[in-house]
């Protein structure tokens, strides 16, 4: 249709001034069009550009994904999104961001920082560890003197068919000795850090060399060999004269002045490590004594200023340390000092008085010796402060819960014991009371005593727990610091003793009556759990959950010691870490360390 405006202009001028288009594109034509339309083909990316829209995170719209992409051990692969949440910054109530720098990222494989109370020992050092101790596979590679060698065999170790040291004192014997790849350089170590799981043979780890080094330089003492070289000449005086008494009444050089003094926390230990000393000197002939709360005073003075001397000294810091005051000679003539359990020993409860012991005795020492089961960052913080020199000897399996102790979990907060931990903890001794009833003991109509420890983290909740035991028929005791002394040693006595317990198959109880007697019960706190060895302890039950992973180590190593298996079960209520324990049997599942 031709415009008004353009009507009055004739068809041939119209026609020159606005030629007619083409009905048909030409093909450039229409090539050029796709192109700028964005309908041309698109040339195939290189495999190797990730593509821009990589970073770009999803649609809100949610989308339909398949299962297969993300189950499965590779369905992480081949993802274009992270997945990472966005932590956005805090603000004050002004709208001021709080956040400077980089944000710290939290640890998500761990429930809580309680594992960070201990030092972290790498797992290359430990495989090291492990290939080098497996040279010595005998005592009889260890230069120790005979008859000390005979001792362990016939005294010490006497029952076990395969004797072979442990790994702590395959490593420790050979360098306390100074037989060790770092002993035997120009400059050998004095302090030495002794560090292993819990029931792996620490005792006799450090008491042999200490033995050992004592007897070569009694050889060489000149005080010594005159005073038995007169106490011969008497005797055979004495014996040639029936008529006339010995009159030598010359007191031992080492009276009242030990050479090897072992410190531990409890009387309990007192007595254990006396025990193994006491078993050892009967061939190696030494004299060895024992001072703690339990003895008497006139006792104690009676050990300590023998007249026939004395060699070493097994004691607790404050009773020593009060001996001491009073005589500071005691610790003139101490050449090994040994601080077993020093977790707590050099803990804030007991350090004033360990440290004020080691100050005294630091100018005779030759050798300084610190035992623990577990490193906590204070004791290693202030051994590398105080004695950056000194040798750590570690195992491959420290802070490791022994392989052989499973660990089981009862939820309390479930039916039947709706958070009743009481009931549950009862229910529990008597399944282990009914399984060990069913198998009958070596001899016949006899049962086996299953000795269980519970333990609770506050010393209130001990009687409290013990009296619902016994009124569900159960034999069960408590043990705390307010026991007394003599009941204290009692009761572990009967949970120590590595021999059998046994009782005549008890008769079906009359209906209504509860009773347990194939089962004997001690509730106890962290008391029962350092350094005791309950060889005859099979089950541990934690009541209440420990609040660090030392805690752990220790109540868990009461059983399985030595080698053997044993259970504990965890009681896991409402207000408890139910992650905490999950990881803690993680990790003993996988055989790995608890940090």
């Amino acid at each position: 249709m031709i415009p008004p405006a353009l009507r009055s202009i004739c068809a041939d001028c119209l026609h020159r001034s606005f030629p007619r288009r083409p009905i048909v594109p030409s093909l450039q034509q229409c090539n050029s069009l796709r192109a700028a339309s964005g309908h041309a083909p698109r040339a195939k990316p290189s495999r190797m550009v990730l593509s821009k829209t990589v970073a770009r995170p999803p649609s809100s719209r949610p989308r339909k994904m398949n299962r297969k992409q993300f189950e499965g051990p590779f369905g992480g692969m081949n993802q274009t999104y992270a997945g990472i949440p966005e932590k956005k910054p805090k603000t004050t109530a002004d709208g001021r961001s709080t956040t400077y720098g980089s944000v710290k990222k939290e640890d998500p494989r761990k429930a809580l920082k309680m594992q960070r109370a201990l030092a972290t020992i790498s797992y290359s050092k430990r495989m090291i560890t492990k290939n080098r101790m497996q040279d010595i596979d005998s005592f009889d590679k260890m230069d120790l003197i005979p008859a000390l060698k005979q001792a362990l065999l016939t005294d010490a170790l006497k029952g076990l068919v395969d004797v072979k040291p442990t790994p702590v004192q395959r490593l420790a014997i050979p360098e306390l000795l100074g037989q060790g790849n770092y002993t035997r350089s120009k400059n050998p170590p004095k302090e030495f850090l002794l560090a292993a799981e819990t029931g792996s043979g620490k005792t006799l780890a450090y008491l042999v060399p200490a033995i050992n080094s004592m007897k070569l330089a009694e050889a060489q003492d000149t005080e010594i060999q005159e005073y038995r070289k007169r106490w011969q000449e008497e005797r055979a005086r004495a014996k040639d004269d029936k008529l006339k008494p010995s009159t030598f009444d010359e007191p031992h050089p080492t009276m009242a002045r030990p050479k090897v003094v072992v410190l531990v926390p409890t009387a309990e230990l007192v007595d254990q490590v006396g025990a193994v000393a006491k078993r050892l000197s009967h061939m190696v002939k030494f004299r060895t004594e024992r001072l703690s709360a339990t003895l008497p005073a006139n006792t104690i003075h009676r050990n300590l200023y023998s007249p026939q001397g004395v060699d070493i000294v097994i004691a607790t810091p404050h009773l020593l340390a009060s001996i001491a005051q009073s005589d500071p000679n005691v610790l003139s003539r101490v050449t090994h000092l040994i601080i077993d359990e020093a977790d707590s020993l050099l803990d804030r409860s007991f350090s004033s008085v360990t440290i004020d012991i080691i100050d005294k005795a630091k100018p005779s020492l030759k050798q300084f010796v610190v035992c623990s089961a577990t490193i906590p960052k204070r004791l290693d913080s202030y051994l590398a402060q105080e004695y950056p020199d000194m040798l750590r000897i570690t195992t491959p399996n420290l802070h490791a819960i022994p392989r052989r102790v499973q660990l089981g979990v009862i939820d309390v907060s479930r039916d039947p014991y709706r958070n009743n931990k009481n009931l549950a903890c009862a229910d529990a001794i008597y399944t282990i009371g009914r399984e060990a009833a069913m198998h009958e003991g070596p001899t016949k109509d006899e049962v086996d005593v299953k000795r269980v420890i519970v333990f609770v983290n506050e010393r209130e909740n001990t009687e409290e727990v013990k009296e619902y035991l016994v009124s569900k028929g159960i034999n069960a005791v408590a043990l705390h610091r307010d026991t007394s002394e003599q009941r204290r040693a009692e009761i572990i006595a009967s949970f120590t003793d590595p021999d059998p317990l046994r009782i005549p198959t008890p008769e079906k109880a009359p209906a209504g009556v509860r009773s347990l007697p194939n089962i004997k019960v001690v509730v106890a706190t962290d008391l029962a759990s350092r350094g005791i060895d309950t060889l005859a302890v099979r089950h541990v039950i934690l009541y209440d959950i420990p609040h660090t992973t030392i805690d752990f180590i220790h109540r868990l190593g009461r059983a399985g010691r030595m080698g053997r298996r044993g259970k504990g079960i965890a009681l896991v209520g409402n207000d408890d870490r139910r992650d905490i324990v999950a990881e803690v049997k993680g990790s003993m599942f996988m055989g790995q360390a608890l940090v």
